[in-house]
């Protein structure tokens, strides 16, 4: 169970922060709790929309994509700060996380009560409408005279107060399975996934504005607008200089075909492969730039939009497709890898597409194997490989690399052949 935990506050120390963390640690065997900052959300101002933006999207789509949320809240002259009210006003406004929600409400305080009058101006604002959330009811947790609570190593001292956590959070989560349940959607519904918007309407801070996304120079006018630098401009890397142009030459030199995908669903760049060589998954220069929406046949989208919300919500890390048709001298795949920046924060996707089966035989000569049917496996249709893949049930668009409803699948088993010069399968 995946939930995700939000600290009322913008402070840099905060107790409610360090119960947080605390539960995050100490009860890691039990749950899997991803703490989230409200540090860069604005102050809502419903005449300067910024619900697009990176900051508030985030946190839409973490809430989201979680079973539940704990929200750990500070008192402030009986209520809860204004930072989480702001928060809550944007998550409420044209976004809706928290709508059908299981969330906890924990709190910490200097005094005896514990945050206990923030922790129910919270309860009423979580249950009104436009908000939705399903608050957990009871169970309050209350940590009072929180400056003598912890230990210098940020663990809660008293031991029946931590017991007594730990029985809250297991009453939550049953609570947790119990709502999800109710809030299935019935087979055929609509689901989560449908919320991304392959259309690129959206803002990130990458994304270069007053340019159609859709024009075939989208390159040459976005490079034009951000005055962006080319040729033997140097570029300085993680771990490497490099001039533009090297950067061209390294990327479009490798053995794997690259197409990235920001967050905003906005396909940006793929590596120019040597013109003789014919791509295993076409692209056109005029693609570039174009909102996923343009990039995939109308029959894929559904399954474009499962994959990228499962890479932005954390479900996977990574998706793999063998494509339609494969056959015994190819086997092309569709890798999808989700990529964050250095705090986490998801930032697009990294699509590679490989064909694996050179390397496939070349490792099969060099060790004397072959490859045989496995007579325990489901074969797959379209490829006649084993449908044993635990990554995903989309596989890829033939044509496009978008992704389609097919069974996934899975290589075929090895056994050792006699003649270690001969045993690599031509078939």
């Amino acid at each position: 169970m995946k939930l995700v935990g939000i600290a009322g506050t913008v402070e840099d120390k905060s107790y409610n922060k360090m119960l947080l963390q605390f539960i995050a640690n100490h009860f890691s065997q039990l749950i899997d709790i991803e703490i989230l900052s409200i540090d860069d959300i604005p102050m809502f101002d419903q005449d300067n929309d910024q619900t697009n933006s990176g900051a508030i999207q985030y946190l839409n789509r973490k809430i989201a994509g979680a079973d539940g949320v704990i929200i750990a809240t500070p008192e402030h002259n009986h209520t809860i700060t204004a930072a989480l009210k702001s928060v809550i006003e944007w998550l409420s406004f044209k976004v809706h996380p928290f709508s059908g929600k299981p969330v906890m409400i924990v709190g910490a305080s200097y005094y005896e009560q514990g945050s206990s009058r923030a922790q129910l101006n919270l309860r009423q604002i979580l249950e009104a409408p436009g908000v939705n959330a399903i608050v957990f009811p009871g169970n309050e947790f209350l940590l009072a005279n929180v400056k003598e609570a912890f230990d210098d190593n940020g663990n809660l001292k008293d031991e029946k107060t931590v017991a007594f956590l730990q029985t809250t959070l297991q009453k939550f989560l049953k609570f947790v399975e119990v709502i999800n349940t109710m809030n299935q959607k019935p087979k055929g519904g609509s689901d989560a996934s449908d919320s991304e918007d392959l259309n690129a309407t959206g803002k990130i801070s990458t994304t270069v504005e007053g340019v159609d996304m859709a024009a075939d120079d989208w390159v040459e006018k976005a490079a034009e607008k951000v005055k962006a630098v080319d040729g033997s401009t140097y570029v300085k890397l993680d771990r490497g200089l490099l001039t533009v142009d090297q950067l061209n030459y390294f990327l479009n030199s490798m053995p794997i075909e690259l197409t990235y995908a920001d967050s905003n669903n906005q396909f940006i760049y793929y590596n120019k492969m040597t013109e003789t060589k014919k791509m295993l998954a076409p692209r056109r220069p005029g693609q570039v730039g174009d909102p996923l929406a343009l990039v995939h046949p109308k029959r894929a989208i559904k399954g474009v939009k499962h994959v990228i919300h499962a890479l932005r919500t954390g479900q996977t890390d990574l998706v793999k497709m063998p494509v339609p048709g494969n056959g015994p001298d190819k086997y092309i795949v569709h890798y999808y890898k989700a990529m964050h920046d250095e705090k986490g924060k998801y930032v697009g996707i990294n699509e590679f597409v490989a064909d694996i089966m050179p390397i496939v035989k070349w490792y099969l000569k060099k060790t004397g194997q072959k490859l045989t049917v496995d007579p325990n496996a489901k074969a797959d249709a379209n490829t006649g490989a084993s449908a044993k893949d635990d990554q995903t049930d989309d596989s890829a668009d033939a044509n496009t690399g978008a992704s389609e409803k097919e069974e996934p699948t899975a290589s075929t088993s090895t056994e050792t052949s006699s003649d270690a010069t001969t045993g690599a399968s031509e078939n």
